[in-house]
């Protein structure tokens, strides 16, 4: 059984209304037919990650936490398949590098150019959809596909601010999301990423 936040000691200073959103998974789907790495790119919260079924249902085989004080545990989906989970952990604000953010946006890249199988003695897995989250899939996880959007498909979102949003818009926040910071940061990583026409 994995740990939510609260058995992790996490911070109560979560106000109600977000902690009373996060008890449930929460799962978007932000982009289909991507590229052979990856079937798909979703939006998500911890509590999704740590839903074997919910996962299931959605063909998502593989985790990046953007998380740096979460951890989901290693979990398998019904059909046997083991989730590979990937961490490039941010705090959601002040404090992180450009470059982290940017490594963030390259592993997403990197998972969708190229499927990598793994040797015999590795755990089963399977090609799938990729879920991209934080805590809550507000603020660090939408700046990082609000990033790989712009840097990859220009054409539709031909800035940071269009394909804020964009995600905005499919995850129903207001503009007060991602927060400021997190928006800064963007704008300073756009420099160690390449955009692709």
């Amino acid at each position: 059984m994995s740990l939510g936040y609260k058995q992790q000691n996490m911070s109560p200073s979560v106000p109600a209304e977000e902690a009373q959103e996060d008890a449930n998974p929460l799962l978007i789907p932000v982009a289909t037919g991507i590229g052979p790495g990856l079937d798909a790119l979703w939006l998500g919260n911890l509590t999704a990650a740590e839903d074997a079924s919910a996962l299931y249902e959605a063909g998502i085989t593989a985790s990046l936490n953007l998380a740096v004080n979460i951890f989901p545990s290693p979990l398998s989906l019904p059909d046997g398949t083991h989730v590979r989970r990937y961490q490039i952990g941010m705090l959601d604000g002040v404090g992180n590098a450009p470059q982290t953010l940017a490594a963030a946006v390259l592993l997403v890249d990197g998972l969708n150019t190229s499927y990598t199988k793994g040797k015999p003695h590795y755990p089963s897995h399977r090609n799938g959809g990729l879920l991209v989250h934080c805590r809550g899939g507000r603020s660090r996880s939408v700046t990082v596909l609000a990033l790989w959007l712009h840097s990859r498909f220009t054409s539709e979102h031909p800035s940071l601010d269009a394909a804020l949003a964009r995600l905005r818009s499919l995850r129903g926040l207001t503009e007060t999301y991602p927060l400021p910071p997190m928006i800064a940061l963007a704008r300073e990583a756009l420099a160690f990423i390449p955009l692709q026409k």
